[in-house]
């Protein structure tokens, strides 16, 4: 296998190289960026706040001839680590990278500097905050985060029992008294639990009848959808949409 790096690429490199000697440019020091995206993992906006300001006082890169394009590039660079800071301190990598998605495409929009710089300290609080919120499963055995994070991953297949203890190399009677021993609800409630939260995106953001809803996360019908959803929501799928929809 050929792995030799194109020319254009090495003679950017060079370029580059060049340029910032001569303008006696420094990428940001490696262990202050290391603080901030552990500011990040560790749930710590203020410090955050506090590193990202150290490092944005230091001159940026260039990125683009640009000096917009430059800084939006520089921008979604930060969304990325702050993404994966995130997934290491424990948010599902799915929920993360959707959250990524809407901050880049937020900052394509944006063609102001000052909004651009003010974008990135909200982004360290909002993946802060998001950190928080979708973590919680960490103080679980590392056999149930790995039983958690497969469920969250495929919640629109089937999930039998049997596959789930295969991915985690476990015996099924014995993770489901493990699971219900750490979680403190059955499997099987977690994982309709779960189905429950997700069908509300579709019963909001699409027009798919309640009945395909039930039947796309395996629900044997739709009365019994129905009554699960109000158990766990205290109304019904048709009532919670147009309560939504009217908002």
């Amino acid at each position: 296998m050929n792995l030799s790096i194109h020319p254009s690429i090495i003679r950017q490199f060079l370029r580059s190289r060049i340029k910032n000697q001569q303008e006696y440019f420094l990428h940001p020091p490696f262990n202050l960026e290391q603080q901030l995206l552990n500011a990040i993992k560790n749930g710590d906006s203020n410090k955050g706040h506090l590193y990202l300001k150290q490092i944005n006082a230091l001159k940026r890169a260039s990125l683009s001839h640009s000096p917009i394009r430059s800084l939006k590039n520089s921008l979604i660079c930060s969304c990325t680590l702050f993404t994966r800071a995130i997934i290491e301190g424990g948010v599902h990598p799915e929920f993360a990278f959707q959250l990524s998605d809407a901050y880049i495409n937020e900052i394509e929009k944006i063609t102001d500097e000052e909004q651009l710089n003010q974008m990135e300290f909200e982004m360290v609080t909002d993946f802060v905050q998001t950190l928080k919120q979708r973590s919680n499963f960490l103080s679980y055995s590392h056999t149930i985060n790995l039983t958690i994070s497969y469920i969250h991953e495929n919640i629109l297949q089937k999930l039998p029992l049997p596959e789930i203890a295969e991915q985690v190399h476990m015996h099924p009677s014995y993770l489901s008294h493990r699971f219900k021993s750490e979680v403190g609800i059955s499997m099987r409630d977690y994982i309709n639990k779960k189905r429950i939260e997700e069908s509300i995106f579709f019963l909001i953001h699409t027009n798919i009848t309640i009945s395909d809803i039930a039947v796309l996360f395996h629900f044997c019908n739709q009365s019994y959808y129905t009554s699960l959803f109000k158990k766990y929501k205290a109304m019904t799928p048709k009532d919670y949409r147009k309560l939504a929809l009217n908002e």
